[in-house]
């Protein structure tokens, strides 16, 4: 028998005192938001669950604290000094994370420049008692920003990446071999995108805009929304719109189901496609409406969903369903290829614009009384939920399949009503707009519609930031829903008690019998499941236990027994013993 080890006190002392920076712990968050348990986060990290347990029940103070410029080497929460600088950084955050959010890249010099617009915009709001303060966006502040913010996959590089045209021009002749061997058809080849939407702008040079501007208390964030657009190949089928909205409940909404909305209604601080937002509309929405849609059409339920590489798309779709394959566009090639970003979108809101004038034009018509000002205090976000399916519902089916031109061109009959319509539409906003005395010409209209993929001004961030630190705190985001080991046998173990306490009252052993094996029958695939996560268990086990081996001699040390100890915690589940002896 080999000799056992003797623990080193002083590197049982070392690990003890291991220091973990704010670099680490901002990482197990991020990782335990992933969905990755305590456990798992330890095991890759070389903590105890107990660590990792922790630092994620201190989520809110830690990130509030790295929020507050804290430098992420250090190891405990000192309190920090506050200035102009820290509050830019701020801003600062929240602009990246908005351009992240609409996936345009950031250059070192492009961030150096926002930095300081955004220091200047500061001074300004702070007044007389903050001229003297300065700030040089250098390259050593850059550097340590991104360590404060935890920003490491931000790319210094001298020109911020464009388009890449070559991978574009690849990537639909990979995508044709996909669909051919997957012998998909135009009905099964699916895309989504989210996209911006100003609900409650006008043209700039409206009056009612002018004023907007300079009002006190205009917040743009209560303006601002994120849908989540989408349909098929052939066009014939489009998918409900998503709408991500910073209040889950609005004064307007009260009263009112959810359920009921033209949309599916979601709702976060930054009004942002999430992963735990989209993994609940695959998984809720997406596959049983395509699922129904295929049903309908008397076709396979087997779907090809193809999306950009948005941070809210997570990676592992693959694995939700085995009837939808999911196929990621290369980096950099949306505004080139992406049938959803070729056309759809920017008709889509012409006819939500077109609609909003509309209806003001309609309420001043019938209440002489009314003017256009008093038309648009009452307009509110309802209004804007039914303005926006309505006007998804008016975007025609030629066009939701002439925009697949560039990816599939199989599919595609004609591509040239997209941008008619929105031609059309401009010319009719123009005309409605002069109708009600509004000094509005079709390039106001065509830099409206550009203005929802801008980026946000200093003004706006501070506006956003502050409106964010006044709204209440967003309920904690659940961990999303996967099996474990442990709570399948615990289940498994409450329902064998269930069934004992049946047997133990019902005079009927026939009826008790049959129902028993008919509940376990439906629990067939669950038990499947916990089969094959004890099968990973015991191989995972037995790697470690040959990890830790001493080495032996085959010609004279006895061959160990590794049944000595259970490998597995949880006991398998019989499907009640009481049951096979009545039978």
């Amino acid at each position: 028998m080999a000799p056992k080890r003797k623990v080193d006190s002083s590197d049982s002392l070392s690990k003890k005192r291991k220091a973990i920076t704010m670099e680490v712990k901002v990482g197990i968050i991020r990782q335990s938001e992933k969905g990755e348990t305590a456990t798992e986060i330890g095991r890759s990290l070389g903590l105890s669950r107990s660590t990792v347990a922790t630092i994620i029940k201190d989520k809110d103070r830690i990130l509030e604290h790295v929020k507050g410029s804290a430098p992420m080497k250090a190891t405990v929460i000192t309190k920090q000094r506050s200035g102009l600088i820290i509050e830019m950084e701020r801003l600062l955050v929240l602009w990246l994370e908005d351009q992240n959010q609409r996936r345009i890249p950031v250059s070192f010099m492009v961030i150096q420049e926002k930095a300081r617009r955004l220091f200047e915009a500061l001074k300004r709001e702070k007044g007389e008692g903050s001229q003297s303060e300065e700030f040089v966006a250098s390259r050593g502040w850059f550097m340590r920003f991104k360590d404060r913010a935890n920003f490491h996959n931000i790319k210094v590089q001298g020109e911020a990446a464009s388009a890449d045209e070559k991978a574009a021009t690849e990537f639909p002749k990979e995508l044709a071999k996909i669909i051919e061997e997957g012998g998909y058809c135009a009905q099964q080849v699916f895309n989504v995108d989210e996209t911006g939407l100003f609900w409650k702008r006008l043209p700039n040079r409206t009056y009612i805009a002018k004023e907007e501007k300079t009002a006190p208390g205009h917040k743009v964030g209560k303006e601002r929304l994120t849908l989540l657009l989408g349909g098929n190949a052939a066009g014939d089928y489009k998918l409900k719109p998503m709408l991500v909205y910073q209040a889950e409940n609005p004064r307007a909404l009260k009263g009112i189901s959810k359920g009921h909305l033209p949309v599916i209604w979601k709702s976060n601080r930054k009004a942002w496609v999430t992963l735990a937002v989209f993994d609940d509309w695959f998984t809720n929405h997406f596959v049983p409406d395509v699922k129904r849609y295929c049903t309908s059409k008397d076709i396979p339920f087997k779907v090809l969903l193809i999306l950009d590489n948005a941070p809210g798309h997570p990676a592992h779709l693959d694995d939700f369903n085995p009837n939808v394959k999911v196929v990621y566009l290369p980096p950099n090639t949306t505004a080139l290829i992406q049938p959803m970003d070729q056309g759809v979108i920017a008709t889509f809101k012409a006819y939500y614009l077109q609609r909003v004038i509309g209806n003001a034009l309609a309420a001043t018509e019938k209440d002489k009384n009314l003017t256009l000002k008093d038309f648009w205090k009452t307009y509110n976000i309802l209004d804007a939920v039914n303005n926006i399916a309505d006007s998804w519902d008016e975007v025609k089916q030629t066009s939701m399949n002439g925009v697949w031109k560039k990816l599939c061109h199989q599919f595609v009959n004609d591509v040239t009503e997209v941008q008619e319509s929105v031609t059309s539409v401009i010319k009719n906003v123009v005309d409605m707009s002069k109708t009600m005395n509004l000094e509005v010409e079709e390039d106001d209209v065509t830099e409206l519609l550009a203005s929802h993929g801008e980026e946000l001004s200093a003004e706006d961030l501070i506006q956003l930031e502050k409106q964010i630190i006044e709204e209440e705190e967003d309920k904690p985001t659940p961990e999303p829903k996967r099996f474990t080991r442990q709570g399948l046998a615990a289940g498994f173990a409450l329902i064998q008690e269930g069934l004992s306490r049946f047997e133990a009252e019902d005079p009927n052993m026939e009826r008790y019998t049959r129902v028993a094996r008919g509940v376990m029958d439906s629990l067939s695939c669950y038990k499947e499941i916990l089969e094959e996560k004890k099968m990973v268990s015991f191989q995972t086990n037995l790697q470690q236990y040959f990890k830790i081996l001493p080495a032996t001699n085959p010609a004279t040390d006895p061959v160990p027994s590794t049944s000595a100890a259970p490998l597995d915690s949880a006991a398998p589940v019989s499907p009640a013993p009481s049951v096979a002896s009545s039978q």
